[in-house]
């Protein structure tokens, strides 16, 4: 225990010394969490629209009223010339077109139907996919209460045929979409310092030429790896609890669970992150070698981690991936228990995933650095 001490002792002043690492560490996550939740926002504004209205009627004025005042669209051509409209789009001044045809509130009226035409500018496919959701959705509810004056006018019963939804937004009512992306956002950066610290402590070591004294002294392995897990273990800790409190008073964020519960799963979290970076490290000879192979990893780890795409939306061959994806265990484990509240037992089969995942990587990188001593 004694030498675990002194090697603890020597890694923390080395740390403390170098003034990148603690900006990483103490920075880093408090400007990305006060940054990206704020210019990250799921709801698309100022959707580019031009209107071709050919019809011109008071109903026409009434949908495109209702539209521009939606506060999603932005009315950049109004106007009837199809070549004008398919130019701007061609040059992505446009995200959309809605065409209102000639006689849309005679044929509405006579007939009781009418189709209009929206052209998507899909070259931005979310931009675009959401764009024709939101006008799609307007369309709707100005069909409906078409629908209702008519049948008020023609002395049909108002709710005649029509079905109601009532919907409730359970774990987060209000659709707020920080209280879903800050949870993500806080463990891809638990991540990044772990794992990117961690990957380059033992080839610091190895290009200082310290390793060959180190290999020399009777010091075992498993306590030399211990040294140079526990003091990053010890930091990954202190920035996620920075981050919880950036996302408290900043955010207005509160755990719904158990915040030791919470913890508990980051400490199993940061000994599997952290078994992966030493067993890189082991690997490699240089500095940049280690970065671009946990460079490569975690780019891996967070596009498939849940966070920007749903796991059940994935290819099956993407979603057999993620079971091997750590980042995808934080994700849905915090989320569970941030928003949800869940329990010990609703998380154990994650934390058990981990901890497999955790006790392998560090005996791998034990073994390893033995083998190549």
């Amino acid at each position: 225990m004694k030498t675990l001490f002194f090697l603890l002792e020597k890694e923390f002043k080395q740390i403390f010394r170098n003034r990148a690492i603690m900006a990483l560490i103490m920075v880093m996550p408090v400007v990305q969490l006060l940054v990206i939740p704020l210019a990250a926002d799921y709801e698309i504004h100022n959707i580019n629209l031009a209107v071709l209205d050919q019809d011109h009627s008071t109903m026409s004025r009434q949908l495109i009223e209702k539209i521009t005042s939606s506060g999603y669209f932005r009315l950049k051509y109004f106007g009837n010339a199809h070549e004008e409209a398919l130019r701007l789009i061609e040059k992505d001044h446009v995200d959309l077109i809605l065409d209102i045809p000639s006689g849309m509130e005679r044929q509405l009226i006579r007939e009781g139907q009418q189709k209009v035409f929206v052209a998507v500018n899909a070259i931005n496919g979310t931009k675009g996919g959401l764009g024709a959701g939101y006008l799609g959705a307007i369309l709707g509810d100005f069909n409906r209460d078409i629908l209702m004056t008519q049948m008020q006018q023609g002395g049909a019963p108002y709710t005649a045929d029509v079905i109601e939804i009532t919907s409730t937004n359970r774990f987060n009512p209000l659709m707020n979409y920080k209280a879903f992306i800050v949870p993500g956002i806080l463990a891809i950066l638990v991540t990044l310092v772990g794992g990117s610290l961690s990957a380059l402590n033992i080839v610091k070591e190895k290009e200082a030429g310290t390793i060959e004294q180190i290999n020399v002294t009777p010091i075992p392995k498993f306590i030399f790896i211990s040294g140079k897990l526990i003091p990053f273990w010890v930091l990954g800790n202190v920035g996620f609890s920075i981050g919880l409190l950036i996302a408290r008073y900043v955010y207005g964020i509160v755990p719904e669970g158990n915040i030791m519960l919470l913890y508990s799963f980051i400490w199993l979290y940061l000994l599997a992150v952290l078994g992966l970076g030493l067993l890189i490290s082991t690997f490699c000879e240089t500095q940049q070698q280690a970065m671009f192979i946990m460079f490569f990893f975690l780019i891996i780890f967070i596009l498939l981690g849940g966070l920007f795409t749903p796991i059940d939306s994935m290819p099956p061959w993407a979603i057999e991936i993620t079971r091997f994806n750590l980042i995808a265990y934080l994700i849905e484990v915090m989320r569970m228990i941030i928003l949800k509240g869940s329990h010990g037992y609703d998380i154990a089969p994650h934390a058990i995933k981990v901890s497999i995942f955790a006790l392998a990587l560090n005996a791998w990188a034990i073994w390893n650095y033995r083998k190549k001593v």
